[in-house]
């Protein structure tokens, strides 16, 4: 399965998506987030990083994730992590990932491992 992961501009934030990165066997992992979201890493960890505009308006934000993403999704469902970013952000990525069309499986990592919510 292919991991999608919002990174905002909190850094704190980003914990939840480095170990999610490292704990689970991903066919593929990218990464979306703004200039200040390339410095994001984790070692060891090959992911695509995919730079968004997320001070873009909802519908142009959900465009731009649709155009980028579209032609890299190769499975009928994707894990995804929302632990970063807002509701505009995540709103327009559910929005993307839904219309091309690709189911979502909420993600998320706690003391007991790996979850699909």
């Amino acid at each position: 399965m292919e991991l999608i992961a919002l990174l905002s501009s909190n850094e704190e934030t980003w914990t939840q998506v480095s170990g999610l990165i490292n704990k689970g066997e991903w066919d593929k992992v990218f990464v979306l987030g703004n200039d200040e979201a390339k410095i994001f890493e984790v070692k060891g960890k090959e992911f695509e990083f995919i730079k968004i505009d997320l001070n873009k308006r909802l519908v142009d934000l959900k465009k731009e994730i649709l155009e980028k993403l579209k032609p890299k999704i190769s499975g009928l469902e994707v894990a995804l992590t929302i632990a970063s970013g807002n509701g505009k952000e995540h709103m327009a990525l559910c929005s993307a990932l839904l219309s091309i069309p690709t189911g979502i499986r909420f993600t998320a990592l706690t003391k007991n491992g790996i979850i699909y919510l």
